[in-house]
């Protein structure tokens, strides 16, 4: 079956909450300054919260049983949009190389949102997601994460490299990426390629953060065909897993025919 969800997408929706190098002592502490701590301070209760299963469970938000993997098709929406990036190494990458080869679940963050129900929580399912592909093989070699920052001016690198130091809690598992764009003319070009909206908010203080966006995360095939947007009311990790699931089978099928 296909399934189909509100706001007229014809997407299917769902919501689930390396590098190999030694952790500097204290680096994110003494290196980064206090929005930056701040907000990672408000994410660590979220990320506990979400990766203390070891399964995805059903909770008060999500209560209902997923499908099970192949028992559904999911159509194509668009090709993934391509746009030059800066990984946390601070190497240049085309964001078309992170979208194709592997099953890709893409989240647009920044690493000073606050805001429970937005970045935090996106990059605590990709978290547990992660965290499932350490015993799973397959998604292992065949999924990929990517936590693409819309702050380019403040996630530089060398913050992203900390971001993802202290949100992945395995260093094995499926590729993880964090990236921005190499430009902010270059990052509006994206934004607008994958109707991400982002707006300042009129307090630069703000306690959930200097910016207001949309959550939106994406699934994208081997092939960079966006195949599901998930929205903080969609984002599943059971669904989540189930879809990446039903695409490998997609996968499979095709191969042998």
């Amino acid at each position: 079956m296909v399934r189909s969800f509100g706001g007229g997408t014809t997407s299917v929706s769902s919501k689930m909450p390396g590098r190999d190098r030694a952790r500097p002592s204290n680096c994110f502490v003494l290196n980064f300054d206090r929005p930056f701590i701040v907000a990672f301070t408000l994410f660590l209760p979220v990320l506990a919260a979400i990766s203390f299963a070891a399964e995805p469970t059903r909770d008060s938000d999500y209560d209902y049983d997923p499908p099970a993997p192949g028992s559904y098709s999911l159509p194509v929406i668009k090709p993934a949009a391509d746009g030059a990036l800066l990984d946390s190494n601070n190497k240049s990458v085309k964001l078309r190389d992170l979208t194709r080869g592997r099953i890709t679940l893409l989240s647009f963050i920044y690493t000073r949102c606050a805001a429970p129900k937005a970045c935090p929580y996106a990059t605590g399912v990709l978290t547990q997601i992660h965290d499932l592909s350490v015993d799973d093989k397959t998604l292992a070699k065949s999924m990929r994460l990517v936590s693409l920052s819309f702050d380019p001016e403040y996630d530089t690198p060398q913050r992203l490299a900390a971001y993802s130091d202290n949100v992945r809690d395995q260093k094995s598992g499926c590729e993880w990426s964090f990236a921005t764009a190499k430009s902010r003319a270059e990052l509006e070009t994206i934004l607008a390629a994958y109707d991400q909206a982002v707006d300042k908010r009129q307090n630069p203080a703000d306690p959930q953060g200097p910016l207001y966006h949309t959550l939106r995360v994406f699934l994208i095939d081997r092939e960079g065909r966006i195949r599901n947007i998930y929205s903080s009311g969609t984002l599943d990790p059971r669904l989540v897993v189930a879809d990446v699931k039903t695409l490998l089978l997609e996968n499979a099928r095709v191969s042998k025919q």
